[in-house]
């Protein structure tokens, strides 16, 4: 697109003093003629660019023209660089680093640095969310609805709503939006969708609220209770809720007050701790899932 490119050739223009029409052509894959048009609708915008001919010479802004050179250090760079890959994890492709390589005006330095910092945002098969994830940000990008089967614990069935936005936390994306069937807010796991598709209806006008996320609400957070864990799997209770919710009983336990969507996936939660988790309270929940539990027992007694 036209606007990206002239972010681009202003951004090289803000890091070097002067580069060839030639080079800016390459870069960005268009021709010199492409190249000198592009640098009039940035004249004409009011920043002046001034051109030499001959050894020697290229564009550059002209000297004495208040800019800040230093918009995006190295750092900066590397910062964004970082952002663009782990992007490109999802993607399967190149893409971002492509457009880091257009806004870098040095990829010896910036682009092709030794990078110390990794970020995978793909799931372990790439091909499960990537589709889906293009497919949403065009559903987004042009203010239309999308519809799926959805599995869910309660069951499979058709979904439509109006996406706002992709979500990655506890390791899985998902996508927040405004589920017509529900009459609410709910956010949906991208691995758990098949048949996603595009729909002909358009979203809403109205206003919509802002995105928030509580560490300990699973969800809408219809259920609340109380459970204790041995300090032998502290490390996960860690990793899962964070260092400020540990709190220990009399004998050293640690006990957790959350909220979560449902009974049943709660049950199931708990079971993954096995013997190292015991739910405390409320006391019917104690009842459901010792229920639970005998029933798996009763599985293996033959």
């Amino acid at each position: 697109m036209k606007i990206d490119r002239l972010i681009g050739i202003l951004s090289i223009l803000l890091q070097k003093e002067k580069v060839t029409s030639a080079e800016l052509a390459e870069k960005f894959e268009v021709s010199r003629r492409t190249i000198l048009r592009d640098i009039e609708t940035i004249n004409l915008s009011g920043i002046p660019i001034v051109s030499e001919q001959g050894q020697g010479g290229g564009i550059s802004i002209m000297e004495g023209y208040k800019v800040d050179r230093t918009l995006l250090s190295s750092q900066d760079m590397q910062a964004i660089l970082s952002g663009l890959r782990s992007l490109d994890s999802v993607s399967g492709t190149n893409r971002y680093r492509q457009l880091m390589e257009k806004i870098s005006a040095d990829n010896s330095e910036t682009v092709n640095a030794e990078n110390h910092i990794i970020v995978d945002l793909s799931n372990w098969d790439k091909s499960a969310v990537s589709g889906k994830i293009e497919l949403i940000k065009q559903a987004i990008e042009e203010k239309r609805m999308i519809s799926f089967t959805y599995y869910s614990p309660s069951g499979e069935g058709k979904r439509e709503i109006e996406p706002y936005h992709l979500i990655f936390q506890w390791s899985s994306w998902y996508v927040w939006g405004y589920c017509h069937e529900r009459d609410d807010y709910r956010m949906f796991k991208l691995t758990r969708m098949t048949d996603l598709a595009l729909s002909g209806n358009l979203c809403g006008d109205g206003e919509v609220p802002e995105y928030t996320c509580d560490k300990l609400r699973h969800t809408k957070g219809e259920i609340e209770a109380t459970v204790k864990f041995s300090s032998e799997i502290k490390w996960r209770i860690v990793d899962e809720f964070g260092i400020d919710f540990v709190r220990y009983d009399e004998n050293g336990d640690i006990i957790v007050t959350f909220t979560w969507s449902d009974v049943p996936s709660f049950y199931r939660y708990i079971l993954t701790f096995g013997e190292m988790a015991e739910i405390i309270s409320p006391r019917g929940y104690r009842e459901g899932f010792r229920e639970l539990t005998e029933k798996i027992l009763s599985k293996y007694q033959t």
